[in-house]
């Protein structure tokens, strides 16, 4: 067929308002488009294509696998949603070594170029496993990746995913990959090992085998314009075939002397607390180290709040200095906590 017999299909289908040969006709010609060298014209077809499905009334994606993703009603997938994130965050708020940074700026680097990549039938990469200590910037990224890219977070409800009866954990799974497909959202499943543990062969484990071959089919089949996101502090624990799945894993680690600087200055950016003097902080610095981000800042604004209640007043202070004492303070009482709860 040439270019005018695509075109007279696609008139002829939009004037019957026959929505599924018109959309079919229109993804021909796309394809046609891009076997005839013409990427400015597919990228564009494709990207009216995709708003086109992403509006339509029926509430249905269909993938290129041919897989139709029916979307559930809204009834069905809201209690197995805790939260329906839009993020402000970018990847200049998010505290890492250069290689986690440079990772996720290529992750969605690909996705602001995803109409260029489809039309030259390149895959994009749009599962990604983070991993690492609790605490270290993994949700964190994932709101960045969502703030970068413009687009709704879901973050799943786990508890109320995983279910005793038989089977049920797995259709619920399929309810919430069917509303990340039939929208334009990232889907954002922490402590992934929870769902994704080793397949034991050796043992009767047939529940978690079934979710986990229920997540790899669901992977297959998901578009690759819907994000996924997953987290685990245990990466060990992760079946293999589920880590293989994963087009990018960026693994995360407890900050290192220059990452805690760079947070403390991140934490006073405002201006209004000072550490004061530089006499001390090195060796405050240093008695942070094995904590997460999340525990260093977590400290560093309790003493903040401490040292402005030592001052016994209402009015809106200009400056405010830390009581380093009282940092250090918060800063062992942590690492005890964290040490007793190791022990539990």
């Amino acid at each position: 067929m040439t270019q005018f017999d695509y075109i007279k299909d696609i008139a002829r289908f939009g004037l019957e308002n026959d929505q599924e040969k018109l959309k079919d006709s229109l993804q021909e010609m796309i394809e046609h488009a891009r076997k005839s060298k013409k990427t400015n014209l597919a990228i564009q077809l494709q990207s009216i294509l995709k708003e086109a499905i992403r509006h339509h009334s029926s509430g249905s994606l269909k993938t290129s696998s041919g897989i139709r993703f029916e979307t559930p009603s809204s009834k069905e997938v809201d209690q197995l949603i805790l939260d329906q994130v839009t993020s402000d965050y970018r990847l200049s708020d998010l505290i890492c070594t250069p290689q986690i940074k440079e990772s996720l700026d290529h992750f969605i680097l690909e996705h602001r170029k995803k109409n260029l990549l489809q039309a030259l039938d390149l895959p994009i990469a749009h599962k990604i496993l983070f991993y690492g200590p609790s605490g270290c910037g993994k949700t964190l990224a994932s709101y960045v990746i969502a703030g970068e890219l413009e687009k709704i977070l879901l973050v799943v409800n786990l508890g109320a995913i995983v279910s005793s009866k038989l089977g049920e954990t797995s259709k619920n799974l399929a309810k919430i990959f069917k509303k990340a497909a039939a929208g334009d959202y990232i889907l954002f499943l922490d402590e992934f090992d929870s769902l994704g543990k080793v397949r034991d062969y050796s043992q009767d484990h047939g529940e978690m085998k079934r979710v986990v071959n229920t997540i790899l089919q669901l992977f297959d089949y998901l578009p690759q314009s819907t994000i996924v996101i997953a987290a685990t502090n245990q990466v060990g624990m992760l079946d293999d075939a589920l880590i293989r799945r994963f087009d990018t894993q960026i693994g995360f680690e407890l900050p290192a002397q220059h990452e805690i600087e760079e947070l403390i200055q991140l934490t006073l950016k405002r201006g209004v607390f000072t550490l004061g003097s530089k006499s001390g902080i090195k060796r405050l610095i240093q008695k942070a180290k094995g904590l997460s981000f999340y525990s260093i800042q977590k400290t560093l604004i309790a003493a903040m709040k401490r040292s402005l209640y030592k001052l016994e007043t209402d009015l809106v202070p200009s400056k405010v200095e830390i009581d380093k004492a009282i940092w250090e303070k918060l800063i062992e009482e942590e690492k005890t906590a964290i040490s007793n709860s190791g022990k539990v």
